[in-house]
Parts: structure tokens; sequence; C-alpha cells
């Protein structure tokens, strides 16, 4: 696999954008992966928020693609929340025709990194489109062959947003990946283990426990699936109602008898 020909700054010296006269960015270290030497830069815009981190759930992805040694080659690929672009720049490398989406005031920032790792050649294979979670994702086709999101689950204010996004732009043969950073008090373990369910398939295919990162693969169950899903879990929580109604019968049941009955109830259970 031959290496990309990338821009090369210096250090953390400021560097600006030729384009974007009022837009700085600060280069990082270099990210290698699959073969390829990254340089990923970030903008010191304060209005980009979150956005202009590079998350380690980002660089977990990266590395599972790596790990794997998948390839995107010939394939349509979507990524969501894609911030720098570290990851659809990867995707793109490996052969994928990418979209990158994010909220229109952090597209300059992924075209930026654009502009310095991917090869003239290559960029007929590349997009870049804004898209807001739950408002304009009908905008977009739903015949993706891959959707990757890193650290997209950081606000419970969001998780309807991305749940109907995510389905909305899933067909059933549509492979997500989705790496995510386990938070205290953000809901985010809800999410995985309660919201995604209901909607896909789900399977934990790597893990950083020591930075409580888990990469998901995931597929989107059809409507009879689904249903089935529903009426079963209703069932089962049906026959813990029972049985907690039960135990909270028996339980009266034996408060309400005098304690001399109580006592005797208590030494036949014993003696038997």
């Amino acid at each position: 696999m031959s290496s990309t020909t990338c821009q090369e700054n210096s250090g953390d010296d400021a560097t600006k954008d030729p384009n974007q006269n009022s837009i700085y960015y600060i280069n990082q270290d270099n990210f290698e992966f699959c073969g390829y030497n990254l340089k990923i830069a970030r903008s010191t815009s304060p209005n980009l928020g979150v956005s202009a981190y590079i998350w380690d759930a980002g660089i977990a992805l990266c590395r599972y693609l790596e790990k794997e040694n998948i390839s995107f080659t010939g394939k349509k690929v979507l990524e969501l929340g894609s911030g720098t672009g570290i990851v659809g720049i990867l995707a793109t490398l490996l052969g994928g025709n990418v979209t990158l989406t994010d909220q229109p005031k952090i597209l300059h920032q992924m075209e930026y990194n654009i502009a310095i790792n991917i090869p003239s050649a290559c960029r007929h294979r590349l997009n870049v489109r804004p898209l807001t979670w739950g408002e304009d994702h009908t905008n977009f086709s739903k015949d993706y062959d891959f959707i990757l999101g890193s650290d997209l689950v950081y606000s419970s204010v969001y998780y309807s947003s991305l749940i109907r996004t995510l389905h909305y732009l899933a067909n059933p043969d549509t492979t997500i990946y989705l790496s995510s950073a386990l938070r205290k008090g953000n809901g985010s373990l809800s999410f995985h283990e309660v919201l995604l369910p209901e909607y896909f398939d789900c399977l934990v295919v790597d893990r950083l426990t020591d930075k409580d990162i888990i990469v998901y693969k995931m597929k989107k169950i059809g409507k009879a699936t689904r249903s089935l899903r529903l009426r079963k879990s209703l069932t089962d929580c049906t026959f813990v109602q029972k049985q907690l109604h039960n135990h909270c019968t028996e339980l009266g049941e034996s408060r309400s008898k005098p304690k001399a009955q109580r006592r005797f109830s208590v030494n036949r259970r014993d003696a038997d």
C-alpha cells in the first residue's frame, strides 16, 4: 500500500488556512494507520466546541480498521460527526467513496485536513456535506455500505436525534461502526445497552478498558424483528410485574397473620 504525500508543518506551530483569513489551526503529531501518515490539524476557533478535538474514540476506530484490515474499496461510506475528519480521511485512503458530515460551522476544519492529507488523484472519491442530526438527514440517500461514527454519544440532548438519523440512513445491508467513550452522568451506557438494541443488532468488536472505549458493529433490524423484540420485552415486563405482585401479596398475607400463627408456620417449615 503506497504512502500518502502530505504537506508537513512543524510541531505545535499555528498555521493559517489561506482560504479562511480569520481561522487558524494547531497541528498535532502525526497519526499512522494502515501505512498512511496522517497530519491532523484542529482549529482554534472558539465556536467549534467539542469538534475541535481529536478524541480517543476516533483513534480507537482507526486502530480497529487497521487491526481488522478493513477495505472500503468501491464502497459507499458515510461518516457522522466527522469533526477533524480523521476517520473519514482514513476511509478514503482505504478506497472508499466517502461523505464526511458535520454541522456547517465545522466543515472548514475537515476541508483543511482533507487538503493536506488526500492526494489530488483521490479527491473525487471524497465529499463534504453539512448534516444536523434529526433535521436534514432526509436530504441524504439510504444506500450506504458503511456508516462510521466516533464519540457521537456525549450528550443525552442529542440521543433521540442521533437514533433517528442512524435509523433513516441505514438499510438492512449497511454495516455501522460506532466507537464510543462511556462517560458517567451522560446516560451513554443506557444509550448503548437499551436504546440502540431497539433498532439495531449490536456487537462489541473491540474494547479499550483503560479508557472505557467500546467499538460496536451494528446492523439495522427490520420492522418484524423489532415488533417481536417489543412483544418479548412487554411479555418479560408483564412477567416481572406478576412476580412482584405475587411476592407483595404473599408478604401482605404473612404480615396479616397473628404473631403466634406466623411463628407456628415458621416452625413447621423448619421441621419439614
